[in-house]
């Protein structure tokens, strides 16, 4: 009976080309729990835990601010939401986030963005003109781990891809490895992605990569 040996993807398979110097590749830290094989996209945590209430200024109003979560396009820094519309039982507050950039009112009750969710709720007393909440949201480990495409945190973005393996299940600690992160060829057939990626989502992250300078080409 014949012997059939299986060999393994090479790097070379994977990376076409990448700039000198190392340039295209970064050393990073990979959080316990992963078991990234080569060519593994990976997502970078960018943001730490969304506080679970805004901190009031000093208010008129005794409402409060609560049920806060991160979204998809959450950013490291202060939201600022400030009352400027006052009505019984109710109010209008503006929302910023931390660049400045306004996002769309809220009321009272549920508010819904891709930035950040939260829950007014009113008090005994109604909320008076430039009444504020401000919600911080600190910035994340930066270390990386399979892309997670449900994730919050910026680990549902494709940061990069493994060039080697990385197992931090045994034991479960954190554990260094280079990843190319910029400006390099690579063919994404020899991608290894998460066992729930659809084709959309895996257009997606290639098109992240692009944005970094990592483009397809074509096994020849």
């Amino acid at each position: 009976m014949s012997t059939v040996l299986t060999e393994g993807n090479y790097l070379n398979d994977l990376l076409k080309w990448e700039m000198e110097n190392k340039h295209s590749r970064e050393q990073v830290t990979v959080l316990s729990g992963q078991d990234l094989v080569m060519g593994s996209v990976i997502g970078k945590i960018k943001t730490g835990s969304v506080p679970t209430a805004g901190t009031a200024g000093t208010n008129t109003g005794t409402g409060t601010c609560g049920s806060v979560t991160g979204g998809a396009k959450t950013k490291v820094g202060v939201y600022t939401l400030r009352c400027v519309g006052v009505a019984a039982n109710g109010g209008i507050f503006s929302v910023r986030d931390p660049d400045g950039e306004a996002l769309p009112d809220a009321v009272m009750g549920a508010y819904t963005n891709a930035a950040i969710n939260f829950t007014l709720t009113d008090g005994a007393t109604d909320f008076a003109l430039g009444d504020s909440f401000t919600i911080t949201v600190p910035a994340g480990s930066g270390k990386v781990k399979e892309l997670t495409l449900t994730g919050t945190d910026g680990s549902e973005d494709a940061y990069g891809i493994m060039i080697a393996g990385v197992d931090t299940t045994t034991p479960s600690a954190d554990k260094p490895g280079v990843a190319i992160v910029r400006d390099a060829q690579i063919v994404a057939d020899y991608l290894s992605w998460p066992t729930s990626a659809t084709e959309e989502q895996k257009a997606v992250a290639l098109t992240q990569l692009a944005n970094a300078g990592i483009v397809t080409r074509t096994d020849v």
